[in-house]
């Protein structure tokens, strides 16, 4: 049973109702207002509470997460308990509404110094969508798909915060009815509604993280757009995979929701078969998460991929990523790649949505879209599932598409 002074309606603060940004909730991200320092701040329904003023803690104030998440698991907790006491408590309303601000008065920045990126293929619809389009006569799955998390290592330098400008991207591409290749802007621009895991502590090299220590080390969730030139990515990716069709920009939200603030949106992963491998095995601990993804173009919903039917969990990708000895740093960045569920309008990617261009997008003003045009505004939001029946929200990464240059 929740504790009912932790719940959201017990707090002095007043919150808009159904806020998705309760104390349930309690995402970090880094802010500014009007151009000063970014430092560290707690989102609490429409405000934002600036950690670096009302506490003084020097971790606050470096303008990224990096030092706060290195402290680990037992400070992670130990933020959000007093958080939860405090903003319940009046005695603690003088010290606190001075230094909460409204969230529309904030800039927001990247929350985290991304160390490594890395991006994988969990989705099984999205992964049997892709084989139906490009190998109709080829099994609907590579033969190690349903054995490890397959995954690519993507370009940290380029993990940008909601927001960023999406310049279409240029390369070589060449269609299947061109003698050779030519280059120029991407024909083909496209989105990956996705989800990330942030890592806050780090492990040692040579050591494998086992599946049990995925909260361990992993601080928080945030909400990804894995933008993507199909027509390079196409004409580049043999033998060796995702190149420039992937590393030109990738967004997140700011927001990062901490993995404890999710309990209640812990679900079982879809059926395995063959069952993991030992090190991959859940059955004890499963990550599945029950977050409801909303994809808009332009301001229309045209998805709604279902985060449950992912095939692969954090928990797994995160052993599978450092079973041969790989480290982890503070700000590592992986994302689950695109999520996609089995029905038309679940789909995560204009590549599937219009079925490579085969069957046109319609928007309701009558206009259609294959791929991205410039001037789009795609945006992100999800949803999961909190305490005593509310939702928790991850806000929302959002870009618009510029023109190349």
């Amino acid at each position: 049973m929740t504790d009912p002074a932790l719940l959201p309606e017990r707090t002095w603060l007043d919150l808009p109702p159904d806020t998705g940004f309760g104390l349930d909730n309690l995402p970090l991200g880094i802010f500014s207002v009007d151009g000063g320092e970014p430092r560290t701040g707690v989102r609490i329904g429409d405000l934002v509470l600036d950690l670096w003023e009302s506490s003084h803690e020097e971790v606050h104030r470096t303008g990224s997460l990096n030092a706060f998440l290195a402290r680990g698991p037992e400070e992670w907790r130990y933020l959000r308990v007093r958080l939860r006491s405090d903003l319940t408590d009046e005695a603690y309303i003088d010290g606190y509404e001075p230094f909460l601000v409204p969230v529309d008065d904030v800039t927001m920045h990247l929350p985290i110094e991304v160390a490594d990126y890395v991006d994988f293929y969990s989705s099984r619809q999205h992964a049997e969508n892709v084989s139906r389009m490009f190998r109709p006569d080829s099994p609907e799955l590579p033969a190690n798909w349903t054995h490890l998390p397959i995954g690519y290592h993507g370009r940290a330098g380029t993990v940008q915060v909601s927001g960023t400008p999406v310049v279409r991207p240029c390369g070589q591409r060449k269609a299947p009815d061109e003698d050779a290749p030519t280059f120029g802007p991407s024909r083909r621009l496209d989105i990956e509604a996705e989800v990330g895991f942030v890592v806050g502590t780090p492990s040692r090299l040579g050591t494998p993280v086992p599946i049990g220590a995925f909260p361990e080390h992993v601080f928080g969730v945030c909400l990804v757009n894995d933008w993507s030139a199909r027509d390079l990515q196409a004409w580049e990716y043999v033998p060796l995979g995702p190149f420039l069709g992937k590393s030109f920009l990738t967004s997140v939200s700011p927001w990062v929701v901490p993995l404890a603030a999710l309990e209640a949106a812990r679900v079982r992963p879809p059926a395995r078969d063959p069952e993991p491998l030992p090190y991959l095995d859940d059955a004890g601990t499963p990550w599945g998460l029950d977050l409801a993804l909303e994809v808009r173009l332009n301001g229309e919903v045209v998805s709604r991929p279902p985060f449950s039917t992912q095939y692969w969990t954090a928990a797994q990708q995160l052993a599978h990523l450092t079973v041969n000895g790989a480290s982890l740093r503070t700000g590592d960045l992986y994302a689950s790649g695109t999520v996609s569920g089995p029905e038309r309008d679940a789909r995560g990617s204009l590549l599937e949505l219009s079925w490579n261009g085969a069957e046109p997008l319609t928007l309701s003003d009558g206009s259609t879209r294959t791929f991205l045009e410039d001037g789009d505004v795609v945006t992100i939001t999800a949803t999961a599932p909190g305490v005593d029946g509310g939702r928790i929200s991850f806000g929302e990464v959002t870009g618009r598409v510029e023109p190349a240059r």
